[in-house]
C-alpha cells in the first residue's frame, strides 16, 4: 500500500491511507508524498481489526474524496461502507479469499457479497487468482487484473547486507525462503524435502509455526537448514543477491501472491513453487523462470531442488527470464499507473 500510495501520488494523485494502529494515540502524518490516518484499534477478531473511530472518520475522508479504494478482505469496512452511506465511485482490490475461517464466512458472506455488488469495480492480483475464485466468479464484468508491482529502487543496496559474509557462511549456494512463517507456509514440506540432500537452506523469518519447524529441524537432523529469524532490510537484500535460487513450499490457497517470491524475481533468481491456483504460478511460470511442482509433495520438491541444483546453466537462465519477467510485468511503475488509470476512468464515468 505504501508503494501504491507513493506511486500514483508521484502521478498527480492526492491520496490519504485510513489505517488501524496499536498506538492508544490517533494520529495523521506526512509520508513521502501522501497522508496516513492512524485509528486506535479496539477489538481483532479472527485476524479482523476494528475500531468505532474508523466510522466517523471514513464517512469525513469519503465525503471529501473522489474515489474510495478498498483492501478486501477486511469485513469491518465492508460494515464501515454501508454505515458512512457514502456514494462515491470505489474499487476493491481483491488480495484473497477467505479459506481458513470457513465457519465465519457462514455468517459474513451476505454483507460480503452485499459489498462485492456494491463497489463500482474489482481488481484481482492475477489471471489465476481470478479464474480460480469462487467468490470472483459472478463478478467478472467488473473485475480486471493488476498484478502487485514492486519498486527495486527502494530495496538497500546488497553489499550493505554483506552478501560475501553470507555466501562465506552458506557455501556459494544455497536455497533461500523469506516469508512469515504461518501455517500455509509449507515449511514442513521443505524440511521434509531437504531431508537427505545436504543443500543449504536458509530461512528468514518469524511467524507462529517458527518454534514447531525448528522442532521438527532438530529431530530429522537438518543440520544444514538454517533459520536466521527477523534480519534488517540490507541483509534481507544481501541474501536474495547471494542466494542461488528462492524457493517457495506455500502449499494452500491462503498464499494468493507470493510477494517475497517476487523479490526472487526482481533479483534475478531461478524460483521453486507450488501449483495452488493463484498468483505464485502467475509469477513463477513453470520451466520458464523456474519450477512449479504439486503442493504438499516433498519428493517432488525435492526433485525440483535437485534438478536446479545439478544443471547451475539452466539455473541462470530461469533467473535471467525470471528478472526479465519481472520488468514487464511487475514493476511497482507498472502496477501504480494502471491504478491510477483506472481511477481517473472510474471518475469520469461517475460523472
Amino acid at each position: 500500500m505504501d508503494t501504491l500510495a507513493r506511486g500514483t501520488g508521484k502521478l498527480g494523485i492526492e491520496v490519504d491511507v485510513l489505517a488501524l494502529s496499536r498506538s492508544p494515540v490517533p494520529r495523521t502524518m506526512d509520508m513521502d508524498g501522501y497522508r496516513i490516518h492512524r485509528s486506535r484499534l479496539d477489538l481483532e477478531v479472527a485476524s479482523t481489526g476494528m475500531a468505532l473511530s474508523v466510522i466517523p472518520r471514513f464517512a469525513e475522508m469519503a465525503r471529501r474524496a473522489d474515489l474510495i479504494h478498498y483492501h478486501f478482505p477486511w469485513p469491518f469496512m465492508d460494515l464501515v461502507h454501508f454505515l458512512s452511506r457514502v456514494k462515491k465511485p470505489s474499487v476493491v482490490t481483491y488480495h484473497s479469499d477467505i479459506v481458513r475461517q470457513r465457519g465465519l464466512l457462514r455468517l459474513y458472506r451476505p454483507l460480503m457479497n452485499r459489498f462485492l455488488a456494491d463497489v463500482t469495480h474489482i481488481v484481482a492480483t492475477s489471471p489465476n487468482y481470478l479464474e480460480t475464485s469462487e467468490v470472483l466468479a459472478g463478478l467478472r464484468a467488473k473485475t480486471s487484473v493488476i498484478p502487485i508491482g514492486l519498486d527495486r529502487s527502494g530495496y538497500p543496496d546488497a553489499e550493505a547486507g554483506g552478501g560475501a559474509e553470507w555466501r562465506q557462511r552458506f557455501g556459494p549456494r544455497f536455497f533461500l525462503f523469506v516469508g512469515v512463517l504461518r501455517y500455509y507456509k509449507g515449511l514442513h514440506i521443505l524440511l521434509q524435502a531437504a531431508q537427505g540432500t545436504g543443500y543449504p537452506v536458509v530461512i528468514v523469518g518469524a511467524g507462529p509455526t517458527e518454534g514447531e519447524l525448528k522442532v521438527e529441524a532438530a529431530q530429522l537432523g537438518l543440520n544444514h537448514v538454517h533459520f536466521l529469524g527477523y534480519v534488517s532490510d540490507a541483509d534481507k537484500a544481501a541474501l536474495l543477491a547471494a542466494s542461488y535460487c528462492v524457493v517457495f513450499p506455500s502449499h494452500l490457497r491462503s498464499e494468493a501472491f507470493g510477494v517475497s517470491l517476487l523479490e526472487g524475481a526482481v533479483y534475478g533468481k531461478p524460483m521453486i513453487s507450488s501449483e495452488i491456483g493463484t498468483g505464485t504460478t502467475y509469477v513463477n511460470i513453470g520451466g520458464e523462470t523456474g519450477l512449479v511442482v504439486p503442493p504438499a509433495d516433498p519428493g517432488a520438491l525435492r526433485q525440483a531442488m535437485r534438478h536446479l541444483w545439478e544443471h547451475p546453466d539452466q539455473a541462470a537462465e530461469m533467473g535471467h527470464r525470471a528478472h526479465a519477467r519481472y520488468l514487464s510485468h511487475f514493476t511497482a511503475d507498472r502496477m501504480c499507473q494502471s491504478y491510477a488509470d483506472l481511477y481517473r476512468r472510474l471518475v469520469e464515468s461517475w460523472g
